[in-house]
């Protein structure tokens, strides 16, 4: 897992005090990364990016880069902050500003530990000895051009496109339903060829690539007993791994998108679901590129678990819930459930210590299984 820190600055702070802090900060850190300073050139080529805010006044500095940076890459914005020089301050106006205009972002600031943990959480570093040791899998890195050319490799139009396209909601998704079908195929070759039960793939390297999504392969292949998760997330893909192991579901990898602290009611979305988790499903587009296909998904209202192991395996959440209801809402991912928590008060933990953004929601109130089997 490679990270790169990006920098932006105002001109108006001293340039030598800026650096000797920067040093300061920066050594404190307990990970590898390529310091790319103010140089963005090579944007989104990382697998993870950070945004160094180093001095306050530096909104608009990152507006007239923004364009640049969203051309390079569609992940969320990371902004660190050592809470020097206003740094903190930008770094919530800059945050303001990618919330209004319906953009991810996340403010990364603490102590060195702090800090170090959630970059390693954020960049789903799993511990390879460690899930060896206590789960038996073998993590196994593949590169992405074997999917490209595995669906390059497939010249005819599956035959299986015309009966999916019924379900399409827009011309648009219609359209993307022989690409989306082939992505299918083109992942199930190579996971049998490398004789996986389970991957997760870095989908949005695909968007520019093949234009189109991963998302319905996803819900397919774990619907056939494949564990199969999204954004290159190693931690949420153990996650599902338990979880089918426990529940005969691999589970709904979800965002969190709203939360009442107060209620314990929270709304999570993604664009893919299993298809043996839902009542019915249809076909809408990719919610953050607008390309390909998403799966809006319905499952069951009724008793749900919310579950997520760290990539050590060394800490873990559950959470027992009641799937109320689901939403179609245009401005998120399309699969939409509206989540009571049976324990309010557990709302505070997506605010304060999350392991990551990715949480798996599986059917049944299962927690107490799941926590023994990890105390074990």
């Amino acid at each position: 897992m490679n990270i790169s820190i990006y920098t932006i600055t105002s001109e108006l702070h001293d340039k030598v005090a800026i650096n000797q802090a920067t040093k300061e900060f920066l050594g404190a850190l307990d990970f590898e990364y390529d310091f790319k300073d103010s140089d963005y050139s090579t944007y989104g080529d990382a697998d993870l990016n950070l945004i160094y805010v180093r001095t306050g006044g530096t909104e608009g500095v990152f507006k007239k880069i923004q364009p640049l940076l969203m051309e390079r890459s569609s992940r969320p914005f990371y902004l660190l902050t050592s809470g020097k020089s206003n740094s903190l301050a930008a770094s919530m106006e800059i945050l303001s500003y990618l919330n209004m205009n319906k953009l991810k972002g996340e403010i990364i600031h603490g102590d060195a530990a702090y800090i170090s943990s959630r970059v390693k959480e954020i960049s789903s570093i799993a511990s390879p000895v460690a899930v060896k040791q206590k789960l038996g899998i073998e993590i196994v890195n593949i590169a992405i051009d074997e999917v490209v050319d595995a669906y390059n490799a497939i010249a005819d139009t599956p035959s299986d496109c015309a009966t999916l396209a019924e379900k399409a909601t827009t011309k648009a998704t219609k359209e993307a339903v022989p690409g989306a079908v082939k992505l299918y195929y083109a992942l199930k070759e190579v996971a049998t060829r490398h004789r996986l039960n389970g991957f997760t793939i870095r989908c949005f390297d695909l968007l520019g690539v093949v234009r189109n999504t991963s998302c319905y392969a996803l819900a397919r292949l774990n619907a056939e007993g494949i564990v199969a998760g999204c954004e290159g997330d190693i931690p949420t893909l153990l996650t599902m791994m338990i979880t089918k192991a426990v529940t005969g579901v691999s589970g709904f990898q979800a965002n969190p998108s709203r939360i009442d602290p107060k209620t314990g009611e929270m709304l999570v979305a993604h664009c893919t679901i299993p298809l043996n988790m839902v009542t019915r499903y249809e076909l809408d587009t990719h919610f953050e590129s607008g390309i390909g296909i998403g799966i809006r998904g319905y499952m069951a209202e009724g008793p749900v678990t919310i579950f997520k192991v760290s990539g050590d395996l060394s800490r873990h959440f559950t959470a027992e819930a009641t799937l109320e209801r689901s939403l179609a809402e245009p401005n998120l991912c399309r699969t939409q459930q509206v989540l009571q928590l049976t324990k309010p008060e557990q709302a505070t933990y997506f605010l304060t210590a999350p392991i990551g953004n990715h949480h798996v929601i599986v059917p049944g109130h299962v927690a107490s299984i799941l926590s023994a089997l990890l105390n074990t």
